[in-house]
């Protein structure tokens, strides 16, 4: 495993900015660098952000967040690079809110809406996925970055799905997705009162959880071709041309 990876990128106004390249795959290829992208939200970009974002030439931005979420921060794209919403609705908050009315919130508590969410992501919600995949199918839409709140449970599935499907093994798949514990800023405001157990389990990765959400996605489409067949509408042909694209 590289040390050295993910290679983030500094901003000012946002965190968990990172690049999915440089990760091997199985067949002993890399993920190519500057092709996608993932971070937490971009709506505090500075002029100079945005000016490091559009020297990484990114041409595409797809927003995870739900409608409303996207409406009261609106993100900051970078010259030249297209808007592309895929709105998974945020089911921790509302629940979380709900939980902290009742005086029921817990880190187990917070623990087990992430387990549902995660699985919910790859079930209820992989329908966006499916779309986030087929932009990253055309050329012209990458260098492509994808976004939700923190960078850290929509987009880290996505990631995974990403990595997933391009080969990389589950020990690759994790340490991608454990580094947002070191990246991101957990500058995400949580509901006032959140006890502080459950602060932390919402701000944290849960490696557990998604893994069984991997599991729960290769088992139900029985494997990884299937899966990206039928559940991100990679046929085998595209699925190599996927591959093609992505890897070096």
């Amino acid at each position: 495993m590289n040390q050295n990876l993910p290679f983030c990128l500094p901003l000012d106004g946002a965190s968990n900015v990172r690049d999915l390249g440089g990760w091997r795959v199985a067949d002993g290829r890399r993920v190519r660098q500057g092709m996608v992208w993932r971070s937490a939200a971009l709506h505090g970009l500075t002029e100079a952000d945005l000016g490091r974002l559009a020297e990484a030439g990114i041409a595409t931005v797809c927003d995870l967040r739900g409608e409303r979420e996207a409406a009261r921060a609106p993100s900051r794209l970078p010259p030249g690079a297209q808007a592309h919403p895929l709105p998974i609705e945020p089911f921790v908050g509302a629940s979380l809110r709900d939980m902290l009315e009742r005086g029921a919130a817990t880190g187990e508590g917070a623990v087990e809406l992430l387990r549902q969410a995660y699985l919910a992501y790859v079930s209820d919600h992989l329908p966006a996925y499916r779309s986030l995949f087929a932009l990253l199918m055309q050329d012209a839409r990458r260098p492509l970055l994808f976004h939700c709140s923190a960078g850290k449970d929509r987009t880290g599935i996505g990631a995974a799905l990403v990595l997933t499907v391009l080969g990389a093994d589950r020990e690759t798949v994790m340490a991608d997705y454990v580094a947002t514990d070191r990246l991101w800023r957990r500058d995400h405001p949580l509901p006032p009162g959140t006890p502080p157990a459950a602060a932390e389990a919402i701000l944290s990765t849960h490696p557990a959880l998604l893994e069984a959400a991997l599991d729960a996605a290769l088992a139900r489409f029985g494997g990884i071709e299937g899966l990206a067949a039928e559940g991100l509408g990679l046929d085998r042909s595209a699925l190599a041309s996927f591959r093609k694209a992505l890897l070096d």
